[in-house]
């Protein structure tokens, strides 16, 4: 028989091999698979912090962003959570990808233009100028190779991108003064993002890039004369129209607008195959949903300028063909300085010419 000395050891040695195996169950599994909780008393498996580059309360973009949340909080039986964190709550705006690469947070969902000054070719995963519409890029992305680019430029800054918001062209800029040519863009102050900016710069403008929280103090205070930054409906939320009473039109530099869901690729390969297949098929339903939502946003706040003073104006054909100049010159130069800009370039302008085969003759035109 154990001595009462003998049967306190044996639980000891028993507790501390319990709480090795245990700890040796989570260095396996890594941070993807966080035990916590519901309000409900549902166990989550999986209960990620995520940080935003756009605001939860903005329309439009902000929405869509709780709309996932939700549903894959619904979808999981609560199982799964995604803990979202406004731009500056946790990790600033435009450092996102950062925090994920290091695994200071699990994921995020940014704009991964934003990332252009240490990933050049990230901003044509954003946008490009002049370049794919919205049904292109989607079309691009899952069927002409475009995540294959994505996995492999961010998988070696130890990131899986998810496609999973897009909306269409955001609106040219906000000035306080027409422009009738690019002439006017020289020494103008203003707040643009992306590839577009250095076309914007070339063009003799001076360019500062904002989040969105501070773009209306800058213009209010006159620290920037214009600004670039969503489409009319989140513009408009951001107060931009009660100070540049012109809004310019079309959004050339982002004739689309993708945000990602990006998971630290630790916390990715952890995930069961089933936890992966979930969360993409979820992001791939929140594109549709955004796009379509978008889309059905924008026309009553153009009804609403007339009557706030608003002029909605198209920019000077002869602007756009400069602008376009102007952008294949800087396209082609940030191509020749980095081989993935070049070859995610090259990818989409060769999907471009053929998705354009069928667009051109397939669509009615507008006046019809």
């Amino acid at each position: 028989m154990f001595s009462k000395r003998a049967f306190v050891t044996a639980l000891v040695v028993a507790f501390v091999a319990g709480l090795i195996a245990s700890l040796a169950l989570r260095s396996t599994v890594g941070p993807a698979v966080v035990a916590s909780h519901s309000s409900e008393g549902v166990a989550r498996r999986i209960h990620w912090r995520v940080p935003l580059s756009t605001a939860q309360n903005l329309p439009g973009s902000g929405e869509t962003i709780v709309w996932l949340a939700e549903n894959v909080a619904a979808a999981s039986g609560g199982t799964i959570h995604l803990d979202l964190f406004d731009p500056g709550e946790i990790v600033p705006a435009f450092a996102i990808t950062d925090a994920v690469r290091d695994g200071k947070v699990q994921a995020g969902i940014t704009w991964l233009g934003y990332d252009q000054g240490k990933i050049p070719s990230s901003a044509l995963f954003g946008a490009t100028p002049f370049g794919l519409d919205p049904p292109g890029y989607i079309s691009w992305w899952f069927f002409g190779g475009g995540r294959e680019l994505a996995d492999e430029v961010y998988g070696e800054h130890n990131v899986k991108p998810l496609f999973c918001m897009i909306t269409g062209p955001e609106t040219a800029g906000w000035f306080s003064t027409p422009i009738e040519s690019s002439a006017d863009l020289k020494g103008l102050k203003i707040r643009f993002a992306g590839v577009g900016g250095k076309v914007m710069q070339r063009l003799g403008a001076s360019i500062t890039m904002l989040p969105s929280g501070e773009i209306f103090q800058a213009l209010e205070t006159g620290v920037i004369d214009a600004t670039e930054f969503s489409q009319p409906i989140t513009d408009k939320a951001l107060g931009f129209s009660r100070i540049a009473k012109y809004n310019y039109f079309p959004g050339w530099h982002q004739p689309f607008s993708a945000s990602h869901l990006i998971v630290n690729i630790d916390v990715w390969n952890a995930l069961a195959s089933a936890d992966q297949v979930f969360l993409e098929s979820m992001c791939t339903a929140t594109v549709a949903r955004q796009y379509g939502l978008s889309e059905s946003l924008q026309g009553p706040i153009i009804r609403e300028y007339r009557d706030s003073g608003v002029e909605a104006r198209y920019l000077p054909r002869e602007m756009l063909l400069e602008l376009k100049r102007t952008a294949d010159e800087v396209l082609n130069e940030e191509a020749e300085n980095d081989e993935y800009f070049k070859r995610v370039l090259a990818s989409q302008r060769d999907f471009k010419a053929m998705y354009g085969e069928w667009k051109s003759l397939a669509y009615l035109p507008s006046d019809l």
